[in-house]
């Protein structure tokens, strides 16, 4: 799946197969439905190919993997100050950049729930995949416009996290989907919750398991909502990113 996944992903265009990133789209999705992959018309997040092989194999495993959540800040008042269609625009153009940047690092987009990207990083599709999360973090901060000397184009905030999830379909019938389960998604997702607008926040199990000399970065402990204890973190931010 690795080869052919990096293959797939260098052809345009968005949207892709959630597991093989064969492109829907474009020039890409024509020449992928020349060897049978298009998108299922019962999971448009999966190619047909990949589709049989679901409804053939289902099941997952526990895994040590990395999540990703990055989610727009404000993106109730961002809604007022724009118009339904140029909020529409904006959603889509985030989207699609958004997806660029977990493919280009070996991720699985598992879905969009409003304005909030959910992604993992499989060990089984490239080496350290908490490294890969961080940097697909960093280089979406950067594809929206954070450092850059007008600021960012949409206001973004992340969250990394390291552990064991629960990786692969759920659903019955024809209706099977690919997601991860598990404390660590939870923990992800209140990462970036509290993250600010060009930040990142990475758990210290993330950070250790990706290198990351956290040295001259900033740690904090969060007391996140429903968590017992609070959660040791450090700080990445883009040079010139706002707070």
């Amino acid at each position: 799946m690795g080869v052919g996944r990096r293959l797939f992903s260098r052809l345009p265009t968005n949207p892709r197969c959630q597991l093989c990133a064969a492109p829907f789209a474009g020039v890409g999705g024509a020449v992928m439905r020349t060897i049978g992959k298009k998108q299922s018309g019962l999971n448009p997040n999966v190619c047909t190919s990949c589709e049989r092989q679901l409804q053939n194999r289902r099941g997952g495993a526990e895994v040590e993997t990395s999540t990703l959540f990055a989610d727009i800040r404000g993106s109730t008042a961002l809604g007022e100050r724009l118009s339904p269609s140029d909020f529409r625009a904006t959603l889509s153009r985030y989207y699609s950049v958004a997806s660029d940047v977990v493919y280009e690092h070996s991720g699985v987009v598992d879905k969009f729930v409003g304005d909030e990207l959910v992604a993992v990083f499989p060990p089984f599709l490239g080496a350290n995949h908490a490294r890969r999360a961080v940097d697909a973090a960093t280089s979406l901060l950067r594809r929206t416009g954070h450092g850059d000397l007008e600021g960012p184009w949409v206001p973004v905030g992340a969250g990394v996290h390291t552990g064991r999830v629960w990786f692969g379909t759920v659903g019955e019938g024809s209706h099977v989907e690919i997601t991860v389960l598990g404390d660590v998604v939870n923990t992800t997702a209140r990462l970036a919750s509290a993250a600010a607008s060009g930040e990142v926040l990475v758990s210290v199990d993330a950070a250790r398991a990706a290198r990351i000399d956290d040295s001259v970065l900033e740690h904090r402990s969060l007391e996140l909502k429903g968590k017992e204890v609070a959660t040791e973190v450090v700080s990445i931010r883009v040079a010139g990113a706002e707070g």
